[in-house]
């Protein structure tokens, strides 16, 4: 069987990161791409872990070579993921997960169209406001241009496969396991009841 692509992306505060956490804690089989980043790592993240650390002339150098699948600007940082490393994984016979943002996913849909996208939404604005601030990563003013772009990204989430709202940890896992297995019918990004939830989250 051939392995297969995830391609997943939320806004900040959706729990994306949380989520794939711990789907990799029951399905230790999945591998995750690792992107390159020019941000500073946060406390407790590792260089080739969370992300590959590397400068921006680095970063720029990887972009004039051509080694990006795909790469984006997200605030005043870059983050890129690597065509052979991403490669190298799938040939391995693995599923991968790639966690990226909506600009990203468009690009990787576009070169790999067999790949399968999920975005997770917040139930809430609220919802999201609360989980940016009890991070305690973030100044207030960066909380509320998160908040901002948040509602922004939030607003392509009808380009991917399937949309997952995080509202329920332990449920939202549950349906992004689903939609793993094959069976996500339930979750694509089009049905009828994202509607009014978007229309909150986006207005």
């Amino acid at each position: 069987m051939t392995a297969q692509l995830y391609v997943i992306s939320a806004p900040s505060g959706a729990g994306k990161t949380s989520l794939i956490r711990a789907l990799r804690e029951k399905h230790p089989q999945l591998l995750l791409s690792t992107s390159h980043t020019t941000r500073a790592p946060r406390p407790n993240e590792q260089h080739g872990r969370e992300y590959f650390f590397v400068d921006k002339s680095a970063f720029e150098q990887m972009i004039a070579a051509g080694e990006f699948l795909e790469h984006a600007q997200v605030f005043d940082n870059h983050y890129g993921t690597s065509q052979q490393q991403l490669k190298d994984k799938l040939a391995s016979g693995a599923d991968v997960v790639l966690e990226i943002d909506w600009q990203g996913a468009r690009q990787v849909r576009r070169l790999l169209p067999a790949s399968r996208s999920i975005f997770i939404l917040p139930p809430s604005l609220e919802a999201l406001r609360t989980r940016l601030t009890t991070r305690q990563t973030d100044s207030p003013e960066v909380i509320a241009r998160r908040l901002a772009d948040a509602v922004a990204d939030m607003g392509h989430y009808r380009e991917f496969d399937y949309v997952i709202v995080n509202d329920d940890f332990a449920r939202a896992l549950a349906d992004l396991e689903k939609i793993l297995a094959g069976q996500g019918e339930a979750w694509r990004s089009g049905r009828p009841e994202l509607s009014g939830l978007a229309g909150d989250l986006l207005h």
